[in-house]
């Protein structure tokens, strides 16, 4: 088979395929995913040398920030995610139709299709953020977790979660809630999306549970003990914030602030 014929029938398999993430995977190859991440990936501060790290991606959907690491010399990535849409965590007021339409969507047949397209080694396994535990998945050097705790009920308990497994450094990237009238309160997501701005058609408003304002970015991390707070005499760890890009426009994407946690 010629390259050009291969190269076609891979495109037939994307098509198949309800994509989340915007995935090169051959020249002229590209799933056409909801979000293209690629242009935000130095924007973020996401580390361009990952050489003997063991790295963990927290709701990796179709993988792609776990390519990344393995692209950028991982020594070991874990990508977890829910695949059963029935396990998630759905606000009270979702709608069931669309609740079915995203649950096509479902992040394990697109991951797969890249890891045996570039003959990756990351490692999938099905594991609720909340049930993260070092006898389950060991310690990590490095920890990324991209626009998931808005859809969660309990991000603060998440956070603690993550604050037992991880070693070194947690890049979070997620939503961030700027009115002013909001300031030094979460904003409820327990009411329509409509009466609240209407939302993305990609991933609607009624899919969140809240959004903290800028003002308190840091507050669900001091509340949950600190996720990056080290053992005594260990090193110190950083901590970096990201509200998440406009559904289509990654551009739009802005660091608001590090911190380092001794």
């Amino acid at each position: 088979m010629s390259i050009a014929d291969q190269r076609e029938q891979l495109r037939g398999r994307v098509a198949g395929i309800e994509w989340y993430h915007t995935i090169e995977l051959a020249a002229g190859v590209v799933t056409p995913g909801w979000f293209d991440t690629r242009s935000i990936v130095e924007r973020i501060g996401f580390p361009s040398d990952l050489s003997g790290k063991r790295c963990l991606d927290i709701g990796t959907f179709d993988g792609f920030w776990a390519f990344t690491m393995e692209q950028r010399g991982a020594a070991e990535v874990l990508a977890i995610d829910v695949p059963d849409p029935a396990s998630w965590d759905w606000p009270a007021n979702s709608p069931p139709d669309a609740m079915e339409q995203i649950s096509r969507r479902r992040p394990s047949a697109g991951f797969a299709l890249v890891a045996e397209v570039i003959h990756s080694r990351v490692e999938r396994r099905e594991i609720s953020i909340y049930d993260l535990d070092t006898d389950l998945v060991g310690r990590f050097d490095f920890v990324y977790i991209g626009s998931l705790l808005l859809h969660l009920r309990d991000p603060v308990g998440a956070l603690m979660k993550v604050r037992g497994v991880c070693d070194g450094r947690l890049l979070l990237v997620d939503a961030i809630d700027e009115s002013p009238v909001l300031d030094g309160c979460r904003r409820p997501a327990l009411t329509g999306g409509d009466d609240r701005g209407g939302g993305s058609p990609i991933w609607p408003d009624w899919s969140e549970w809240s959004r903290p304002p800028a003002s308190l970015r840091w507050h669900p991390f001091a509340v949950s003990g600190s996720p990056l707070a080290t053992r005594r005499g260990g090193p110190r760890s950083r901590l970096e914030l990201c509200s998440t890009a406009t559904p289509g426009k990654p551009q739009s994407l802005r660091v608001l602030g590090t911190r380092t946690v001794s």
